[in-house]
C-alpha cells in the first residue's frame, strides 16, 4: 500500500527531525554563550587598561565619555539594547532609581555617567568592583552614622560641581517586578544643597516586550550566576523611563520627596504600591 501525498510522515522521521533542531538550536545556544562570555572578558580587560593608562591623563569630561561609551559596549556584549524614554537627563540632579541588577550602573551611565552611592560590599567584587571604584562611586558602609555624613558631603560637592549622582534607595535588589520602601535619608544631600532630584525607572524587557527576570540580582542568586543569566538571554532591553527634575529647594521633606518619586517610578514599571509591602 502506497502512502498518499497527504500522509504525515512516519512519527520516528518526526522525532528524528525534532531531535535535530534542538540539537541545533543548542549548539548555536552554546557558540552565543561562548561568543559573549570571551567578548566580557576582552571588554573589562579594555575597561581596566583604560582606566589604568588614560584616565590619569584626561579631565573629568573626557573620562565621563570614555566611561559612557564603555558602557554602552558593555551592554552590547552582554545582548542588551538600551532603550530611553521619557525626559532628557539633566545635569547636577540627584538621580533616584530602582534597583535590579548590578547592570543598571552601567545602563545609567551609557545614557548619561554618573556618580554612584553604593552599598560597601559592592568594592569588592572582582573586577567591576574595581572599575565602579575607578568611576566616582561613592561606597556607603551601612549603620554608620559618621560615615554618612561623610557620604552627603561628597555627594553635595559632586552635585554642586555639575554632576549627576545616582542613588537607589530601595538599598537592595529585587526581581523587577516589585518596588521595596525607599530610604529618605539617601535622598537628604539633594535637598541640604538645593539640587533636584531626578526619578528613572528601570526596566529589562525582551524584544516582544515581556518581563524578562534575566538580569535581576537578587535572592541568593551569585554573580556569576546573574552574568551567566544574562549572557543566556537571547536579547534583552534594558530600558530607562525618566521623570522630569524635582525641586527640592524651600525647606523639601525627604519622607514626601523619597514618596514622590517612589509613586513615579511605580507608575512607570506598572507597580501597584498598594500591594507592596
Amino acid at each position: 500500500m502506497h502512502a498518499g501525498a497527504g500522509t504525515a510522515p512516519p512519527a520516528s522521521a518526526s522525532g528524528a527531525a525534532t531531535r535535530a533542531a534542538a540539537a541545533s538550536e543548542a549548539r548555536a545556544g552554546g557558540l552565543l554563550r561562548a561568543t559573549r562570555w570571551t567578548r566580557l572578558a576582552l571588554h573589562l580587560l579594555q575597561g581596566v587598561l583604560t582606566i589604568a593608562t588614560i584616565y590619569p591623563l584626561t579631565g573629568r569630561d573626557t573620562r565621563e565619555a570614555l566611561r559612557q561609551r564603555w558602557s554602552q559596549g558593555l551592554l552590547r556584549v552582554l545582548g542588551m539594547r538600551l532603550e530611553h524614554r521619557g525626559e532628557a537627563i539633566a545635569p547636577g540632579c540627584m538621580l533616584v532609581a530602582n534597583h535590579v541588577s548590578w547592570v543598571d550602573i552601567f545602563a545609567i551611565n551609557a545614557l548619561a555617567p554618573a556618580a554612584f552611592v553604593s552599598k560597601s560590599e559592592v568594592r569588592a567584587w572582582p573586577v567591576i568592583g574595581w572599575l565602579a571604584a575607578k568611576n566616582d562611586t561613592i561606597f556607603l558602609r551601612r549603620g554608620s552614622r559618621g560615615h554618612a555624613r561623610i557620604i552627603n558631603e561628597e555627594t553635595a560637592a559632586l552635585l554642586d560641581a555639575g554632576c549627576n549622582v545616582a542613588i537607589f534607595p530601595e538599598g537592595t535588589t529585587t526581581d523587577g517586578a516589585t518596588l521595596l520602601h525607599f530610604h529618605a535619608a539617601l535622598l537628604q544631600p539633594a535637598i541640604a544643597c538645593g539640587h533636584p532630584v531626578q526619578p528613572l525607572a528601570l526596566q529589562y524587557r525582551t524584544p516582544d516586550d515581556r518581563f524578562s527576570r534575566a538580569p535581576a540580582y537578587d535572592g541568593e542568586l551569585s554573580l556569576g550566576e546573574c552574568i551567566a543569566n544574562i549572557i543566556a538571554a537571547p536579547r534583552t532591553i534594558a530600558r530607562i523611563t525618566v521623570a522630569a527634575p524635582i525641586a527640592t529647594a524651600d525647606g523639601a521633606d525627604r519622607r514626601t520627596l523619597a514618596a514622590r518619586t517612589r509613586g513615579e517610578i511605580a507608575t512607570a514599571i506598572g507597580v501597584a504600591l498598594d500591594a507592596q509591602t
